[in-house]
């Protein structure tokens, strides 16, 4: 069983881009553009307090007429974050993906923000795993053990 510490190690940066609640939804998406990503984590000081997602910007910024630069993410973030923790599996992460209609989850450590693991990293470990086992079988059908 693979867990959220793994999947963490195995992403290309550590590292988690993230605004604060005062930042203007226009700096959140240049970030998150520059960035490549769809998801930032909202930090007031070191404390969680949100997550901003392109999601929350369809249907609470442009729908509704607001101005990307006056707005600050603190009006629009998604408050009542799901979140998960590094010992947990990544099974747990995918129900709990899948049961909220969710593509980002940060995970914690106690309180302290440790990462966040996406749709995308989850997808990206299953086919490495599956392409594992497939090669291990084409080596025992063919006797290249």
């Amino acid at each position: 069983m693979t867990t959220v510490a793994e999947i963490l190690r195995s992403k290309a940066s550590a590292e988690v881009h993230h605004v604060k609640p005062t930042d203007t939804v226009l700096d959140a998406l240049r970030l998150m553009a520059d960035k490549g990503i769809g998801a930032l984590v909202v930090l007031d000081g070191s404390k969680l307090a949100g997550i901003f997602t392109e999601r929350d910007y369809a249907r609470k910024v442009v729908l509704l007429g607001r101005s990307s630069g006056h707005t600050p993410v603190s009006e629009i973030m998604t408050r009542a974050v799901r979140y998960v923790h590094s010992t947990q599996s990544t099974e747990e992460c995918m129900a709990l993906m899948t049961e909220n209609r969710l593509r980002h989850l940060p995970v914690v450590d106690g309180d302290k923000l440790v990462g966040i693991v996406s749709i995308g990293d989850l997808v990206k470990h299953v086919m490495s795993q599956q392409q594992f086992v497939i090669e291990q079988m084409e080596q025992y059908i063919t006797g290249g053990w």
